[in-house]
């Protein structure tokens, strides 16, 4: 396969995936809006904060209002990881490997860009967020239902799947360095009912909620919480869950092209420190901590796989 072509199915898929995960970063600070604490620092801020875009939002805008965040997220094409970019430039890449690509993910992916900047296209405030995100949620899976009901397991569809899961494990991250940033403003929420609910939220945002409750039952524990979203494997969007996906499918290129490469051994490293690590460690190491260590492991690995494939040569 060229190093384009592959480059062009890890981003497109990386960039849906991107987005899909914005609306649950967005999802969170909305929810946890509604048991904002007064002592709180600005639970907008901390979702601006968690996506990276920080500098670039405090140049357009002077304070983290809802609607500023809401719209500088969904729909702000000066924000590179905007929903309305990172869908755009999924469907650029499709069209760039479209003849890689089944006719029912290349439709799916058309469909999402076309619908999705309409929706798009105004102002979308509080009251109108969360019927937007559906819609986008919507969109976003019904690709990612066509890419394994319709795609042969070869090549094409492993390197589709490392851009995914090498974004859905750091997404998974940012989402728990939201409740770094503002759900424990004070000593003295810590184990609150305030606290707790905080926690639901961020499971909630996850889409782990009912998946929870049925493995812990009870009342929601934060070191549980962690747990489920960084270590068990059975949860599909946890951290170690997406790595171990991504590893999986590095290998299916090993075996496929017959010969390994420096990423290969780099993932390697990355899954020991995941599979030698536990909520203990990380809880006592600092939770901020780990996920910053995470994030600059996973960027690592991804710029070690765009040279080991030749992604723009």
């Amino acid at each position: 396969m060229l190093g384009r072509t592959a480059a062009g199915l890890y981003w497109m898929f990386r960039y849906l995936e991107r987005g899909e995960n914005s609306t649950r970063l967005l999802d969170a600070g909305h929810r946890i809006s509604l048991t904002h604490s007064s002592a709180a620092p600005n639970e907008w801020a901390s979702i601006i904060n968690a996506q990276g875009s920080g500098e670039i939002f405090e140049q357009m805008h002077r304070g983290f209002s809802a609607n500023n965040v809401i719209n500088f997220i969904l729909r702000d094409k000066a924000n590179p990881s905007s929903i309305a970019s990172t869908i755009s430039r999924a469907r650029e890449n499709g069209k760039m490997i479209r003849t890689a690509l089944t006719r029912e993910v290349w439709e799916a992916a058309n469909e999402s860009w076309l619908t999705s900047s309409n929706v798009l296209s105004r102002q979308i405030g509080l009251k109108g967020l969360p019927r937007v995100l559906n819609h986008l949620r919507v969109q976003s899976n019904a690709v990612s239902a066509a890419l394994h009901g319709t795609m042969l397991r070869d090549d094409i569809y492993n390197f589709a799947l490392i851009g995914t899961f090498i974004e859905r494990g750091e997404s998974i991250a940012r989402l728990l360095d939201v409740k770094y940033y503002v759900l424990l403003p004070t000593a003295s929420h810590v184990g609150s009912s305030l606290d707790n609910v905080q926690w639901e939220t961020i499971l909630r945002s996850a889409a782990a909620l009912k998946s929870f409750s049925w493995l812990y039952g009870g009342d929601a524990n934060p070191a549980e919480i962690a747990n489920f979203l960084i270590f068990d494997r059975r949860m599909p969007r946890s951290i170690t869950f997406s790595f171990t996906e991504l590893l999986s499918n590095l290998n299916s290129l090993a075996q496929q092209y017959g010969f390994k490469c420096s990423c290969h051994d780099m993932a390697q490293e990355i899954n020991a420190k995941l599979v030698n690590a536990n909520i203990n460690s990380v809880m006592n190491g600092g939770l901020h901590e780990f996920i910053l260590e995470y994030l600059e492991a996973s960027n690592s690995l991804s710029r070690q796989i765009e040279k080991d494939y030749r992604f723009y040569d």
